[in-house]
């Protein structure tokens, strides 16, 4: 008898939001031969683990618990089995900051670095073997011209530019992107360069490079404004600001997630509030931006997205309305079409593909 071909499937872990000891990190597999989705969840009773990242080798996995306290939300570290079904928990650290909402890798993987929104701080953690010990603590300062959005400094993502030599902070509270150059194995490894002001209003929330690092994404949560960058050498320069709205569009906005493609031609950004939809871009000849579409999301509050490997998927999280969304891209136009694929999840907030 021939030995049956094993489906093609893809996996990601999915960070949540969490009321019960029964919820926690859980493993979303995707089949599309099936047009199926399975969820379980692999490690209970960790509160709201909100983002999740893995090595490049994907032998450890961390995770924020956002929460407030004494001393400020917790990271925690665990061994992620070669079954991708369970999770062995190696260590936690308090994070110095309240509400604890993104994390970030060093290049050579030997620091992690956490963004407190509440703690308007970041926090620098030195990684061995998935032991965590915190070595630097930087708090910002400042506010903005949106009173109940921006009344202190909120940080709210830390991203590595290509070179590894720069960290870009976004501070949605004080409307700025933060410039610290990066130095591994220094007692201080981040050290502050410079403040990058936004338009007042904007919030930047989270960044994202192009895949020839000559430009960078970001998006402004509270004006829902995808922004392009030059970029060169930890130095930028504004090119374009795209709405993630249309001009008849009346309500709140709050966009959340910024994505390049795999191949690099089409950039997706994801935007709550009213909104709820998916955004896509290409660039033209000229190197302008132009607006692919507006799509629904296929929920409420799409909190998080995320592509497949290949390229070939994007998957929506959806924080109220409890679910995920599969949309099929097609990699030549960068359109996509609701697969009707979807399954229901407690609070589904971050997705992070693994293999």
């Amino acid at each position: 008898m021939e030995k049956s071909l094993e489906l093609l499937s893809y996996k990601f872990l999915v960070g949540t939001y969490t009321d019960t000891e029964e919820q926690g990190i859980d493993l979303l597999t995707f089949f599309p031969e099936k047009d199926s989705l399975s969820l379980e969840t692999i490690a209970k009773g960790i509160s709201n683990p909100s983002f999740i990242l893995t090595g490049k080798n994907q032998e450890f996995l961390y995770t924020v618990s956002e929460n407030a306290g004494e001393n400020g939300g917790q990271i925690l570290s665990f061994e992620l089995e070669d079954s991708r079904t369970a999770l062995q928990i190696l260590d936690s650290a308090f994070t110095a900051g309240d509400h604890p909402c993104h994390i970030a890798i060093s290049p050579d993987e030997k620091y992690i670095l956490v963004s407190n929104y509440s703690g308007g701080n970041l926090a620098v953690f030195k990684v061995t073997n998935g032991n965590l010990e915190r070595v630097q603590v930087l708090q910002h300062q400042g506010s903005s011209v949106n009173k109940s959005r921006q009344e202190s400094a909120h940080v709210h993502s830390a991203t590595f530019d290509p070179s590894g030599d720069y960290v870009w902070v976004a501070d949605l509270g004080s409307d700025e992107l933060y410039r610290y150059k990066f130095e591994s194995g220094l007692e201080n490894p981040l050290s502050f360069e410079e403040k990058i002001p936004m338009t007042p209003g904007d919030g930047p929330r989270h960044l994202a490079f192009s895949k020839d690092r000559k430009e960078l994404f970001v998006v402004q949560e509270l004006t829902a404004i995808l922004e392009v960058f030059s970029y060169q050498n930890g130095q930028m320069k504004s090119k374009q600001r795209l709405p993630l709205f249309s001009e008849e569009f009346k309500g709140a906005l709050g966009a959340a997630e910024v994505r390049v493609s795999p191949d690099g031609q089409h950039i997706y950004a994801s935007n709550r509030g009213d909104s709820n939809s998916i955004s896509a871009f290409r660039k033209n000849e000229s190197g302008i931006y132009e607006l692919i579409q507006h799509y629904s999301s296929g929920g409420k509050m799409p909190r998080n997205f995320n592509l497949t490997s290949d390229g070939k998927y994007l998957l929506a999280a959806h924080q109220e309305s409890h679910e995920i969304v599969v949309f099929e891209r097609n990699a030549e136009t960068g359109e996509l079409a609701n697969t009707g694929i979807s399954i229901q999840g407690h609070k589904p907030v971050y997705l992070h593909p693994i293999q």
